[in-house]
């Protein structure tokens, strides 16, 4: 692909284009600069070439995010949801569309989490079909997933998939980005990526299914033992016979054809699949 106007990065400007059209049908509040998608949509043309040419250019720096409290539903305590601005939720949804046709083909069909076409319904579906099929079902969840993932090996994922050098610049841009609190103050991370942008639900899923393939060791006993399903389990239920998380001490479970079985879990994607052993 030839490279528009001499640039360092082949950026596509409809890549930009289309991207905006998701950012603005999500709306969204506004970042650290307290500009809403209107306020951006006033100098739309003008906006939208800054992004395609500094990140085209690989000027593009990202501005602090934005830190919002909110509750915890079901446990005591808040959960730090980062709010991108405008500009940068768009520059961030053009990594991600780059790295979706990339990566959904690797995921495994039981991952439901922050994928195109997918929901938490057709998760609780899958649940409710299972139950009747299986003698367990499986809460799963990672604790504080995205405040505490690996931005080493968030990067190392993202290069088992592609080689493309704009992309994996801005995802360790991304990564590094601060949060900015209410009363001003600038926190330096050096671990997570942010709840809340449009970046890290694609990091996150694609951690989740490399990670345990290329380093399986390491991660399945770092976070299985934690008992894990994709970042935080609201999104990616499954519904499978019991099994040790870390493939240690796997469960009898009921036979069928004659044959005793053994089932136990993996993860694939950012949900899990369930593996057979005949004995």
């Amino acid at each position: 692909m030839p490279k528009p106007n001499d640039k360092p990065f082949a950026i596509p400007k409809q890549l930009v284009w289309e991207a905006y059209r998701r950012v603005a049908a999500n709306d969204g509040a506004p970042g650290v600069d307290g500009q809403a998608v209107e306020e951006f949509e006033a100098d739309l043309k003008g906006n939208l070439y800054k992004i395609w040419n500094r990140m085209s250019s690989g000027t593009y720096f990202p501005p602090p995010v934005r830190a919002v409290e909110v509750p915890k539903p079901h446990s005591p305590g808040v959960r730090v949801l980062g709010v991108p601005t405008v500009a940068d939720r768009i520059a961030q949804t053009v990594v991600a569309m780059q790295l979706e046709p990339l990566v959904e083909p690797r995921f495994h069909q039981d991952s439901y989490g922050y994928r195109p076409g997918r929901s938490t319904h057709d998760a609780l579906e899958v649940c409710r079909r299972r139950c009747w099929e299986y003698d367990w079902i499986i809460d799963l969840d990672v604790q504080k997933f995205f405040d505490t993932v690996s931005w080493d090996l968030t990067v190392r994922a993202v290069t088992a998939v592609t080689d493309c050098p704009w992309v994996l610049l801005y995802v360790k841009r991304w990564l590094a980005a601060p949060l900015q609190h209410p009363d001003g103050t600038i926190v330096e991370r050096d671990k997570g990526t942010a709840q809340g942008s449009a970046v890290s639900p694609v990091l996150a899923n694609l951690f989740m299914h490399v990670c345990p393939q290329r380093r399986r060791k390491r991660c399945r006993r770092s976070f299985c033992d934690s008992c894990c399903a994709s970042d935080g389990g609201r999104s990616s239920g499954l519904a499978v016979q019991a099994g040790s998380p870390n493939h240690r001490d796997v469960m009898p479970g009921k036979s069928r054809g004659g044959k005793r079985s053994r089932k136990r879990l993996a993860i694939s994607g950012s949900g899990m699949r369930r593996e057979d052993e005949h004995g």
